[in-house]
């Protein structure tokens, strides 16, 4: 351990490895056993790796959501659990009030983490299972998403998918054993990595997508009266043909005048452009997404 720590230190001196480095032991199928031998932060190599400059927008960890029975719309525009940034920005999904319909926009909170406490996180990740080979197995459970992690090791991107996570039964005759005790170290994993809690804010995106479709009119009126649009014309272009869900990206003065608007609004206001209406759901987009390209596929598929 000691000749491989040494090593490791005078490459990270010599390559500037990126950020996320985990250390001589940290590596891909080795960091449960440095959690064990040096403490679950990843020991010594990780507190004294130094920072290299690198992308702040680079994703450290991420967990979303992959699939699942929702509206098509909502598979394009589903925002991840909790994003961690190289830099240690955390974004996470907020939670909104407990009204129909909700409001436009969604709740999305901004935190910082020290750098190295995203090195620890990459680490505890890795022990956790996410990497390549590992069975989360198929439990007898439909339509419901699977969860995805995904992890920058320094060494390259680890991603996993569980399909039902939570959902599963614990006597699941379809898993086996190895595979309960792995959904409950990943779980165990999701908890505290969404449980992060430092002071927030709101996120406030430089871009921000809207998804169109047509508009129903309901016979509740929730939706309340037609909403002149205040951006480029929609719908944008098509995400998904056969769908008829399309999308298109505002910045500047255009996505001010979106925001603005959609702060007014609920997840059923009819939206007015080019004498249709339609139904917008706002995604804002995240400091590594740019353009309404960034989601094609996002979301879609489930794991297995």
């Amino acid at each position: 351990m000691t000749k491989s720590l040494t090593a490791t230190r005078g490459l990270l001196v010599a390559a500037a490895i990126p950020v996320l480095l985990l250390g001589a032991c940290a590596r891909p199928g080795t960091a449960a056993e440095t959690s064990a031998g040096d403490g679950a932060a990843g020991g010594p190599a990780l507190e004294s790796a130094s920072v290299p400059a690198g992308d702040p927008d680079r994703v450290a960890l991420r967990v979303d959501y992959r699939g699942g029975f929702v509206p098509p719309d909502y598979l394009v525009g589903r925002l991840p659990m909790v994003t961690v940034y190289a830099d240690g920005r955390v974004i996470t999904d907020g939670p909104v009030p407990l009204i129909a319909p909700g409001p436009a926009l969604p709740n999305l909170q901004v935190q910082r983490i020290e750098p190295g406490t995203v090195r620890k996180l990459a680490a505890e990740a890795v022990a956790a299972g996410v990497k390549d080979g590992a069975d989360f197995g198929s439990p007898g459970v439909a339509d419901v998403p699977s969860t995805r992690v995904t992890v920058d090791t320094g060494y390259g991107t680890e991603t996993v998918e569980a399909i039902a996570l939570r959902e599963a039964q614990p006597d699941d005759p379809a898993l086996t054993a190895e595979q309960k005790a792995a959904r409950k170290k990943l779980a165990a994993f999701v908890d505290k990595l969404t449980g992060l809690s430092t002071a927030t804010k709101p996120y406030e995106p430089d871009e921000v997508a809207a998804i169109a479709s047509p508009y129903v009119k309901s016979d509740d009126g929730l939706g309340g009266a037609p909403v002149p649009w205040p951006g480029p014309a929609l719908p944008g272009e098509a995400l998904n043909p056969a769908l008829d869900v399309h999308c298109l990206s505002v910045t500047g003065a255009q996505k001010d005048a979106v925001w603005a608007a959609a702060q007014k609004a609920n997840q059923q206001t009819p939206w007015e452009s080019g004498g249709k209406q339609w139904r917008v759901m706002f995604r804002p987009l995240l400091p590594d997404e740019s353009g309404c390209a960034a989601l094609q596929g996002s979301g879609q598929r489930s794991a297995g």
